[in-house]
């Protein structure tokens, strides 16, 4: 299990990329989960924004990340979070559902953004404005930062919600990651209309050696 950083505020963040005013921002949350949509979030921030605890939403706890959210969405001057659902997943694939799920996301945008910042190494050409791939981008600028922030927050929402349809998953507390818990539910119960079933769902079973 990857362990917090000891001291997870924003030190080094950087404000802007391109040089442009209006520079989007785009992370996404959940590619490797088992069920549920792949969420992605598109954060333009004034050029003063200033959040001393905002980073990369995985170096920072589940209540930080929650505190942070309505900051991001108060103080932001456009927001937007999209999804692409399971069925879509399975009918194109994780990685093209989550470069769609960062086309939404700025498609919902109030304000139509200058230039793309996209945390990872994959994205495809939005319209005609310019964008830059960027790994590790959610430790590197507040833009994406805020972004993977939203992404999570929202995405974990949604999982916490279907976790009242289908507790037997846990999905309160695995948000549907493949955890040694989810697995053997899935094994129990079955899957949910819900599992991506282009995953591969259950483990292997291990063969024994032969001699």
């Amino acid at each position: 299990m990857k362990k917090h950083n000891p001291h997870p505020f924003n030190i080094g963040l950087q404000s802007n990329f391109s040089g442009k005013s209006l520079e989007c921002g785009c992370d996404e949350a959940g590619r490797g989960c088992l069920a549920g949509p792949v969420v992605a979030a598109a954060v333009i921030l004034p050029p003063d924004f200033h959040c001393e605890k905002l980073n990369d939403s995985k170096q920072l706890t589940e209540k930080l990340r929650n505190e942070i959210r309505p900051i991001i969405e108060k103080e932001a001057l456009a927001w937007c979070v999209a999804r692409v659902d399971a069925a879509e997943i399975d009918e194109i694939n994780i990685l093209n559902a989550s470069i769609l799920a960062m086309h939404r996301a700025i498609d919902g945008l109030k304000l139509r953004p200058e230039f793309i910042i996209v945390d990872g190494n994959k994205f495809k050409p939005y319209q005609n404005i310019l964008h830059q791939t960027i790994v590790k981008g959610d430790a590197k600028f507040l833009s994406i930062a805020a972004a993977s922030v939203l992404a999570k927050t929202h995405r974990d929402e949604i999982m916490e919600n279907l976790d009242k349809e289908f507790p037997q998953y846990a999905w309160r507390k695995n948000k549907a990651y493949p955890t040694l818990e989810h697995r053997n539910a899935i094994a129990k119960f079955g899957v949910s209309p819900y599992h991506r079933m282009s995953y591969k769902l259950l483990k292997e079973p291990e063969l024994p050696f032969e001699f």
